[in-house]
């Protein structure tokens, strides 16, 4: 039996055209939002930190997690999360202490100041909701059924990671 046989019929060139647009959309759209952010804390006068971090403390918001919670959540990559909550807890955005049980692993919650721009971020998002729906860009529907898409998707590359054909 050919491998062409075992994995199936192949992709037709206009699907292949339509997942390289989409993989370029979500690069595209993933780099807008840390623009959009950025634009909103020059706005606020927010200065002293990046896109990035901003989103990290929105994703912390109430929770007190470990690097690794937020890595395993799939948000960042390590050393990209270690670097920034580092930077965060020096600029005084964040709390940090050793676990009893793990002394090896810190935990880290939002301060005041960073709980503020976890508001800050919210509020954006909830303005962009807002405005999605209310200008017809998206409805309840709509923004459902492309959350489905994209769990397809994270779930079929998820398990390309986890599994050899």
């Amino acid at each position: 039996m050919s491998v062409i046989s075992r994995v199936g019929p192949t992709t037709t060139p206009d699907f292949m055209t339509q997942y390289l647009e989409v993989l370029s959309l979500v690069e595209r759209l993933h780099r807008l939002l840390l623009d959009v952010i950025k634009d909103e804390f020059e706005r606020i006068g927010t200065l002293e930190i990046n896109a990035v971090q901003g989103l990290l403390l929105f994703n912390v918001g109430d929770n007190e997690v470990t690097a690794g919670e937020l890595k395993s959540r799939g948000y960042y990559q390590g050393s990209n999360v270690s670097y920034n909550l580092k930077k965060l807890v020096d600029m005084g955005y964040m709390h940090h202490q050793r676990c009893e049980i793990d002394r090896r692993s810190v935990r880290v919650r939002l301060t005041e100041k960073g709980r503020a721009v976890h508001k800050a971020v919210a509020d954006l998002f909830e303005r962009h909701a807002t405005g999605l729906q209310g200008r017809d860009v998206l409805d309840k529907d709509g923004i459902g059924d492309i959350t489905m898409a994209l769990r397809r998707v994270e779930r079929y590359w998820s398990d390309q990671i986890r599994y050899i054909y």
